[in-house]
C-alpha cells in the first residue's frame, strides 16, 4: 500500500511511518521544510505550504490512502496570534488536501486527526461518538471547525473518511507526558486541582495502529482514539511518580493558580473527559495496552533503555 501522510514528522506521524515500513508500505510525506525532502524507495517527501495554498501534486501519485495529522502545536502560549495559527493550520491543511486531490485517483480511504476536547468538560459523563452537544471553549470550537472540513472530503470525493478523536498520548518521545515526566523527575510533580478530572489516554503504539486499522478497513465516521480504561488525574500523576521512583512532595495545584499562570491553556490539565473506546473495539481493533500501569511502564522503560544505548 502507498500512504500519503501529512504531519509525518510529529510524534504520532513518526510512529505511523515506522509501522508502515515494518509492514512494507510506501510512505509519501508532506513537509513545509524543503531541506527535509528525500526520495528513498519507501519514503518520499513532497513540499507543501497550506498557509500559501501550495502543494506538489505529485504527492498523490498512485496513493491508496491518506492520513492527515497536520496542525500547529497547542502547547505554546495561546496568544491571539497563536490561537489563529492553531485554528488556521488545521482548516487550511485539510482544505488544501481536499482541493488538491485529482479527479482521477485511486484513494480508497482517508483518516484524519481530531481531539476529545470536542466533548464538554464533565466529571460524570461517559462520552461516545454520537453526542450532539460540544464544548464551547477554544479547543472545542477548533475541533468542530476541523471536523467540519473533514466531512467535506467525503462529500466531495466519495471515499470513506475516518475522524479520530485522540486523547492524551503516552509516548517516550515527548508530548504532554514528556513534560509531566520532566517535572516529576525534578520533584515538581503534583496533582492538578481536585485530581478527580478524567484523563482518557492512549499508548503511542495503539493510536498509530488505529490510523492504519481505519484505512485498512476503509472505516467511515468518527472514532475515539483512546484506551478502554480512562483514569483520573490523581491516579495518572501518582502512577507516573511511582514508576519514576520520585515522591510527590508538592501539594495539589489549585485550578485558580494554574489559570493565573497559563490562562486558557489550563483547560488542557483541568478538563475532564471520560471517553469510550467501544466503537473502535466493535470494529475489531484489539488494544495492545488497555490499562494505564503497563502502558506507562513500557514508555518509562523504553526511554531508559534508549538512554542506556546512547551512553554505551
Amino acid at each position: 500500500m502507498k500512504i500519503l501522510i501529512a504531519g509525518a514528522s510529529g510524534m504520532i506521524g513518526q510512529q505511523i511511518t515506522k509501522l508502515c515500513h515494518q509492514r512494507g508500505d510506501v510512505v509519501h510525506f508532506l513537509t513545509t521544510d524543503k531541506s527535509k525532502l528525500c526520495n528513498d524507495p519507501n519514503y518520499k517527501g513532497f513540499y507543501w505550504n497550506p498557509a500559501k495554498n501550495e502543494i506538489d501534486p505529485n504527492c498523490f501519485s498512485q496513493v491508496d490512502a491518506i492520513i492527515n495529522l497536520a496542525g500547529e502545536n497547542i502547547a505554546a502560549p495561546w496568544t491571539l496570534f497563536r490561537k489563529k495559527k492553531i485554528l488556521n493550520s488545521r482548516k487550511r491543511s485539510i482544505g488544501l488536501l481536499n482541493r488538491s486531490i485529482p479527479k482521477k485517483h485511486k484513494i480508497k480511504a482517508f483518516a484524519t486527526a481530531s481531539a476529545i476536547s470536542i466533548y464538554p468538560h464533565s466529571f460524570t459523563n461517559y462520552y461516545e461518538e454520537d453526542v450532539t452537544e460540544y464544548s464551547d471553549d477554544f479547543l472545542g470550537r477548533v475541533v468542530q471547525s476541523w471536523e467540519k472540513k473533514a466531512f467535506h472530503l467525503k462529500e466531495d470525493h466519495k471515499f470513506p473518511v475516518a475522524i479520530i478523536r485522540t486523547g492524551l498520548v503516552l509516548s517516550e518521545t515527548g508530548g504532554a507526558l514528556g513534560k509531566m515526566k520532566g517535572l516529576t523527575s525534578k520533584y515538581l510533580g503534583a496533582v492538578i486541582g481536585s485530581g478527580e478530572q478524567w484523563v482518557s489516554w492512549i499508548h503511542i503504539q495503539d493510536i498509530a495502529a488505529i490510523y492504519l486499522f481505519c484505512i485498512d478497513k476503509q472505516l467511515d465516521g468518527v472514532f475515539n482514539g483512546v484506551a478502554p480504561n480512562p483514569v483520573c488525574n490523581s491516579k495518572l500523576t501518582r502512577e507516573l511518580a511511582c514508576l519514576l521512583g520520585k515522591p510527590l512532595i508538592l501539594p495539589a495545584v489549585p485550578v485558580k493558580v494554574l489559570k493565573l499562570f497559563i490562562g486558557e491553556r489550563a483547560s488542557l490539565l483541568c478538563g475532564s473527559h471520560r471517553v469510550s473506546a467501544k466503537k473502535i473495539e466493535e470494529e475489531g481493533y484489539h488494544f495492545r495496552y488497555t490499562n494505564l500501569k503497563p502502558a506507562l511502564l513500557d514508555v518509562v522503560l523504553h526511554e531508559k533503555s534508549q538512554l542506556i544505548e546512547e551512553l554505551a
